[in-house]
């Protein structure tokens, strides 16, 4: 049955290969449309991982001269500033090397290195996360592999331990279905308190590694049984627990991909890229696998995406209001069946593959400009990204909830439509400079309004989503202390939801109603000052009717 999906999945990518070629290749100067386990400590841990992960990026940076890497850098940003003006005056965009179809036996090899490689020790996990190794240099990390009962390292509890090798040993012998049994049931013993041989001893880091780390053996076991959604689930519990672990993204990934989601797909891959070189990865060849598959997962959603198409411009600094308008002229000369609504995503920079080589200073930017067929989905989109906090509603009255039929008729005409847009613009980029928990906000939100149409469990995945995105946030970008405190209250609040407790009064909620109510005032000011302007006219058109008259 595995392989027939598998063949058919292929048949499809061949018989889609015209259309991306003639879609990618639609603008030559452009790049082508390109609790659970957390426990109660989870949340005073967030501002400790933004320490930890702070540490981790100024290490990259230690072996190179800073001054002569300052002056090169404000060198090249003059440069690139001018020509970022020729490139706008002439039209002509300077863009990385043209994405090309990846086949999907190219994919398979990739997740076959990447995804499914088989860690045998939980020390793998523990070298690349934990408190006690994040000091250590590369030669280091290899003697921890390879010396699992190393004093560095917490002893695992015996009966824990042994589990997890039967499961090991499973996993090996491809025999999934007994795997995941016994990887469940080391998740059990771990949930009961066997984690380590002295628990006191350990470090938080240390406990969630090993949960983690059972946790991602689950997703391998369940993308081969074929389990997506299970699959998936444990994914996003896997980084919730241990975000700074690559491999743990790159599964995401996978988890995505198999269930056709591209742009997510892209984007846990931009993480897991960006992850590796953070945590101290420096094998090229990893790297240039990560990139290609990220590459290949926009190049799928940009494929199958018929309601919008996308333009990248490369750019150095903030661009104003008259570049964007010729950013504007220009997608629409390229893109002249996407013109009902034109929008340039005016908050943060994108990051493409082929350019994202993270230690460079900085990697090459973009703006993200798109196109829509559908007038109200871009004006809705152009609307709610002018905000600081997102909101998932286009509600009229925010003082009167919506009906059970008000809330499906919304999600059909609008909710469904615009939720692949947003998870497209977060597919190529990394942080948000309006508000740092945009992402997790925005998944929050989706997840009530899937707890409002009464689909309980993809609202749980959602959330469970959400809370992966919450917990990577302090690796990806500095927080401020206002940032911090919304970070561990969403969290707190998400964990919460998850066991069942009431969604009323939730931070994300209040958050959306506060811009509803915006959206009301904005709204009545707006109708005042139109009928203002309307009287005005009357006034004075009945003046000049009088003074005629009396002429």
């Amino acid at each position: 049955m595995n392989g027939k999906n598998e063949t058919s999945q292929q048949m499809r990518r061949s018989k889609e290969s015209n259309v991306a070629a003639n879609k990618l290749t639609d603008i030559p100067e452009a790049l082508q449309e390109f609790k659970n386990h957390l426990g109660d400590g989870a949340a005073e841990n967030i501002m400790e991982r933004t320490q930890m992960a702070e540490k981790k990026e100024e290490k990259q940076s230690n072996n190179v001269d800073r001054a002569s890497r300052k002056r090169k850098s404000e060198n090249n940003d003059k440069l690139a500033v001018e020509e970022e003006e020729t490139m706008l005056e002439t039209g002509n965009q300077l863009i990385p090397t043209p994405l090309s179809h990846i086949p999907l036996k190219t994919l398979m090899d990739i997740e076959m290195e990447l995804v499914y490689t088989d860690e045998e020790e939980i020390s793998f996990e523990f070298a690349k996360s934990t408190s006690t190794q994040s000091a250590c240099r590369d030669s280091e990390k290899a003697d921890a592999l390879s010396t699992p009962n190393s004093s560095a390292l917490p002893y695992i509890d015996e009966q824990l331990q042994m589990t997890l090798r039967e499961a090991s040993n499973s996993y090996r012998e491809k025999n999934y279905e007994a795997a995941v049994e016994q990887f469940s049931t080391a998740l059990e013993l771990f949930s009961k308190g066997a984690a380590t041989d002295d628990t006191l001893e350990s470090s938080p880091e240390d406990i969630s590694s090993i949960a983690s780390f059972i946790e991602t053996k689950l997703v391998t076991c369940y993308l081969k049984l074929r389990k997506l959604d299970d699959a998936l689930n444990h994914s996003h519990r896997s980084i919730i627990l241990n975000p700074a672990y690559f491999r743990n993204h790159l599964r995401q990934a996978a988890a995505f991909r198999c269930l056709e989601r591209y742009s997510e797909a892209a984007r846990s891959t931009m993480i897991a890229d960006y992850m590796y070189w953070l945590t101290g990865g420096t094998e090229q060849h990893t790297s240039k696998l990560i990139k290609l598959y990220w590459q290949a997962m926009i190049e799928e959603a940009i494929t199958r995406e018929v309601s919008f198409s996308v333009m990248y411009t490369p750019c150095v600094t903030e661009v104003k209001a008259d570049k964007i308008n010729k950013i504007k002229d220009l997608f629409a000369k390229k893109h002249p069946d996407y013109v009902e609504h034109i929008y340039t995503d005016p908050h943060g920079f994108h990051f493409l593959p082929q350019t994202a080589g993270w230690p460079s200073l900085p990697p090459q930017r973009y703006l993200l400009t798109l196109g829509f067929r559908n007038k109200h989905i871009g004006k809705i989109l152009e609307r709610w990204s002018s905000k600081k906090l997102p909101i998932f509603s286009d509600q009229k009255a925010p003082f009167s909830p919506l009906t059970k039929e008000e809330t499906k008729r919304y999600w059909d005409n609008t909710g469904k439509k615009i939720v692949p847009v947003m998870d497209f613009i977060r597919s190529t980029k990394l942080t948000d400079n309006l508000c740092a928990c945009s992402r997790g906000i925005e998944k929050l939100h989706y997840a009530s309004f899937l707890g409002r149409l009464q689909r309980v469990e993809e609202q749980s995945q959602v959330i469970n989503q959400a809370m992966a995105e919450l917990a990577t946030i302090p690796y990806l970008q500095d927080i401020s202390q206002q940032d911090a405190e919304l970070l561990q209250s969403l969290m707190a609040d998400a964990m919460d939801t998850l066991e069942g407790r009431s969604d009323e009064g939730r931070v994300w909620n209040k958050i959306q109603k506060i811009g509803l109510i915006e959206d009301y005032l904005y709204q009545v000011e707006d109708n005042y000052l139109k009928n203002k302007r309307l009287r005005t006219a009357r006034r004075e058109k009945m003046k000049r009717t009088q003074s005629t008259q009396q002429h």
